[in-house]
Order: structure tokens, then sequence, then C-alpha cells
């Protein structure tokens, strides 16, 4: 985990899941799947009806504002949405404002690995109030190393 010299925090979290990247991409894109990841951490909310991106995805624009909601309820941030990349069954660029951070990229993607799928996300952020940087760090990490547990989990049984 680095931080650069304007502020910009990033760090990688990868792991092997044991299904197909063609399934893991059907998980992965859906409001669902994404809550699944996060809970009982968090939640995001999203608009009634929207179950799975939509596509096309409109690229560069705001696809909707989510609350993240601590232990499903407690609303402590918002993310807007925007995705900079769309790659079906490959991966996604996002770059989101939110609340707490002025600048927030996460960036997933898919890799076949001997049939089950390399799952990797590498994350950019710079808090709004720079002296809580160290502080999101330790906390995003946790948040993304309990979502790379998860996804592992919902897939254990995929391949015998």
């Amino acid at each position: 985990m680095t931080v650069d010299a304007d502020g910009l925090y990033r760090f990688t979290v990868s792991s092997v899941v044991p299904a197909p990247p063609a399934r893991v991409w059907e998980r992965i894109t859906t409001m669902e799947g994404i809550n699944a990841e996060l809970m009982p951490i968090a939640r995001m909310t999203h608009p009634r009806g929207l179950t799975q991106l939509p596509f096309p995805v409109p690229i560069g624009e705001r696809l909707f504002r989510s609350w993240i909601l601590l232990f499903g309820v407690l609303p402590i941030d918002y993310d807007d949405v925007t995705l900079l990349r769309l790659t079906p069954g490959v991966g996604f660029a996002e770059s989101s404002p939110m609340l707490t951070q002025r600048r927030w990229d996460h960036e997933r993607t898919l890799e076949d690995a001997n049939g089950a799928c390399r799952v990797t996300d590498r994350i950019a952020f710079a808090p709004r109030l720079a002296l809580l940087g160290p502080v999101y760090r330790a906390i995003f990490r946790q948040v993304f190393l309990h979502r790379h547990r998860r996804l592992r989990r919902a897939f254990a049984h995929s391949i015998p």
C-alpha cells in the first residue's frame, strides 16, 4: 500500500475464486452480488428495479447515487457510481465522487486461472480530510479483504 505525493492512497487485493470468470462476472454485476460481498459490514443502496448494471452503461456519467449503509442500516457515505470503463466478462474501472473521498477509483479485473477466476481489485483514494487517510486505508483494505473472502465462499463448491 502506497501514498502518492498528492495524498492518493493505493492498494491491491487479489484472490482466486473457484468458479469460471463468466459465472463470477454474472454475480459481481448485480446489486445482490455486490451487497453479498459487503454484508454484514455494509450495504449499498440502488434505484428500485435496478438489479444489474444496465448495458450499455453510460461511460463517464453518474449512473446513480448509492448510499453506503454501515451494517446495512446507518448511512455513513455516498458513492455517485460512475464507470469509466466496462468490458463484460473482463472488468470495470470506476471513478466515483464520494462524500468522504475527494477521489475514489476502483478497478476490478477478472482473469482465467485454470478454470477458476483471479479477481483483482485496485483501489486509489484521496480523503477529503487528509488526516484520516491512514484510518481509511486500514478500513478500506479490511473491507476488500472481506469482500474477497465472501466472494470465494459464495463459489466454494463451484469447481469439483
